[in-house]
C-alpha cells in the first residue's frame, strides 16, 4: 500500500505544481475553478492509467521476457523528465502574460490541455503495471484521489506562498518514479 500511495504522490505533482502555477498565475481564482481544475486533474489521473493498463495488455504476451525491462525504462524515462523539468520551473513565481494564459485553467480547453499533459505520465505507469502483471484499480484510484486533493491544495498555496515548493513538488515526484522503476527491475533480475 505503501508503494501506492508513493506512486500516487509522486504522479500528482506534475498535476500539482501547475496548480501552484494557476494559483500564482491567475489573479482571483475562485473556489469553483480551483476545485474544477481538481477534479478534471484527478479524472484524467484516474483514467490514463486504465488506458495505459489496457495497452499493456493487448501486447503483453509479446513482451513477457523483457516486460520488468520496460516498466523500468518508462519509469525511469517519466521520472527523469519529471527531474529535468523541475530544474525550469521559474523561481521568483512572476508570470508574463503568456504565462497567465497558458496557466488560466478558468478556460475549458486551457484546463483539458493540462489535464491530459499531466497525466500522460500516469498512462505510462499504468502500462508498466499492465506489463509486469499488477493490478491497477486501485493504485488507479489512489492517483485520482490523492491528485484532487493535492490540486486544491496546490491553487491554495499557489495564491499564498508562490513559486517556491513548485520545483521541489516536480523533483521529489521524479525521484519516486525513478526508485519504484529500480524496485521493478531489481525484483525480476532476483528471481
Amino acid at each position: 500500500m505503501l508503494e501506492i500511495l508513493l506512486l500516487a504522490f509522486a504522479l500528482a505533482m506534475d498535476a500539482f505544481a501547475v496548480s501552484i502555477g494557476a494559483g500564482i498565475c491567475v489573479p482571483g481564482m475562485r473556489l469553483f475553478y480551483a476545485l474544477r481544475a481538481s477534479f478534471a486533474f484527478g479524472l484524467f489521473q484516474f483514467g490514463m492509467p486504465l488506458v495505459g493498463w489496457l495497452l499493456g495488455g493487448a501486447f503483453r504476451s509479446y513482451i513477457q521476457g523483457i516486460d520488468h525491462w520496460i516498466a523500468f525504462g518508462l519509469l525511469a524515462f517519466v521520472g527523469a523528465r519529471m527531474v529535468i523539468e523541475s530544474f525550469a520551473v521559474k523561481e521568483n513565481g512572476s508570470c508574463s502574460d503568456e504565462g497567465r494564459k497558458k496557466a488560466d485553467v478558468r478556460k475549458l480547453g486551457t484546463l483539458l490541455v493540462l489535464s491530459v499533459a499531466t497525466s500522460v505520465d500516469a498512462m505510462a505507469v499504468g502500462l508498466s503495471y499492465s506489463v509486469v502483471g499488477t493490478p491497477i484499480l486501485l493504485p488507479a484510484a489512489a492517483i485520482g484521489a490523492i491528485t484532487f486533493l493535492l490540486c486544491a491544495v496546490g491553487v491554495e498555496f499557489g495564491k499564498r506562498i508562490g513559486a517556491r515548493f513548485e520545483r521541489w513538488a516536480e523533483l521529489a515526484g521524479g525521484l519516486v518514479l525513478i526508485a519504484i522503476g529500480t524496485r521493478i527491475l531489481i525484483e525480476h533480475l532476483a528471481e
